[in-house]
Parts: C-alpha cells; structure tokens; sequence
C-alpha cells in the first residue's frame, strides 16, 4: 500500500492517519478466532482484570515460538497495509517491531487508559529518538460508550512530555500529567475519536497523545496494536530492561509479506 504525499503531509502534521475498514470482515472473522484461542492461555503475556479475571491485554502476537504467537497476526504485521506504511510514514525501510499488543476491553468492567505518549515508556527502555509510529486495527466497532480511543491532533510536536507513574489500573504505565493535559488541550485542536466499523485502522506517532475511557457498553472492544521502530534506532542497554514481550531485542529488519491472511497462515 502506497500513501499519497498528502497522506504524509498529513501524518506529519497531525500525527496520526485514519484508514476506514482497511481490513475486511473476513479478515476479521480469522482475527477473532484467534483473540479467542490465545485469551485461553494463561501466561504473563496475557494481562487480566476485575472480578472475572477478563483479559485486558495479550502481547508478542507477532513473534514465533512464542506461548502468545500467532499466525495471522504475524501475518499481518508484515503486510504491505501495515508495514509498508509504516515504513513510509517513518521514511525508512528497516523497521523491527518493538512490541505488539491487543487491547480488550471488557464490557461494563473494561477500565480506562489516561492520556499518554508510547515515547513516555519507550524512551526509558533506552530508545533515544522518537522515531517510531504505531499501527492499530479496530477488531470490533470502536465507538465512545464503548471506550474507543482519542488522539490530541499535533500534540506530537510538543515532543515528549515530563510524565508521571500510574497504577490505577491493571496495567500501570508512565502518563501525561493532569496540569500538563490541561495546558495540551488548550493548545492543540479538540481531540479526535478513533471511530469506525471493524476493520478500521490508524497509524499514529509515537510521541502523539492518545486516551481512552471505560466501556460503558454490554459489548467487550478489541484493538491491535503493532509498534514499529527504525532498526538505526534500537534501545541501548539500560539496567533492569523490562522484560522481551514489551521490550523486543528483535532487531532484524522486517521484510514485506503477503496480505493474504488465512486461519493457517503456515500453509502459505
């Protein structure tokens, strides 16, 4: 998939492109099989939340030899639709995965993210540049009672904020300060919701500030997210990294593959 030079403009102006239900309802079908079985596995990679233990995170999808590997998933990290626009939205052809992870969020229980840049926690796992972008696949309709995320448009520019530690939910992260926020959300435009049917996808900057709110709806949310980073620009060491399915040390170089995906992507 080849982006018009106005399509670049605009990721780099406002941090962030919107692609309406790249992937089809087909797709979708082998994506949602696949959430199920690896939502099964009972493993670190797998975060879990509330009183029925729903799942709220999976992560390594994209790896082999991998208790949370997938096939499909794989598959489509390094399809021409993903991967190649990554690569044109960073102006490199030599990009590795730096984590994958698959939100989920649970119906009614379903909690929070606060507003946040990736580059908070990323630049502590020893990356110096933020000179990464994140690709996100809507799995079910994304919609504001359901928790649907939110982007600061040209946030990005402000480049990384000074951040603080949050551990009110499940999955405790570096975040943007309120008295920060407030000040962002004078400056920037209104924020933007990431809406749309299933299939939808977004690519955004990783110093871009992002949220998302509790889902309110009887129906759970699912969303991919693949977070590509310049192989140049791989973390240094720093002492006690966090561990490999957040912190890849995967630095090969990803190749373009098919974008044809199948329930047994190993037959290809």
């Amino acid at each position: 998939m080849e982006l018009s030079s106005k399509q670049i403009e605009q990721f780099n102006k406002d941090g962030y492109i919107i692609f309406p239900e790249l992937f089809t309802s087909d797709e979708i079908e082998i994506f949602k099989k696949e959430v199920d079985r690896v939502s099964k596995i009972r493993s670190e990679m797998v975060v879990r939340e509330g009183e029925d233990e729903a799942v709220k995170i999976m992560f390594q999808l994209h790896e082999e030899n991998v208790e949370t590997a997938s096939p499909p998933f794989r598959t489509a990290a390094r399809s021409p639709r993903i991967l190649r626009t990554a690569q044109q939205c960073l102006g490199d052809e030599e990009l590795y995965l730096h984590h994958s992870k698959l939100n989920m969020k649970s119906a009614i229980e379903g909690s929070a993210w606060p507003w946040h840049q990736d580059f908070h926690s990323w630049h502590l796992d020893g990356i110096k540049q933020p000179e990464m972008v994140t690709v996100t696949v809507v799995l079910t309709e994304a919609s504001p009672i359901n928790g649907c995320m939110y982007v600061l448009p040209g946030s990005h520019k402000q480049g990384r904020s000074d951040p603080r530690w949050d551990d009110s939910t499940a999955y405790k992260l570096w975040v943007a300060k309120t008295s920060d926020m407030k000040e962002y959300m004078k400056k920037f435009s209104a924020p933007v919701p990431i809406t749309g049917g299933a299939g939808t996808t977004a690519i955004f900057h990783c110093n871009l500030l992002h949220a998302s709110g509790h889902n309110l709806s009887s129906e759970d949310r699912w969303q991919i997210f693949f977070c590509f980073n310049k192989c140049s620009n791989r973390p240094v060491d720093v002492e006690n990294p966090r561990p490999e399915y957040v912190r890849s040390t995967n630095w090969s170089p990803l190749q373009i593959g098919s974008n044809l995906i199948t329930i047994d992507q190993r037959k290809l």
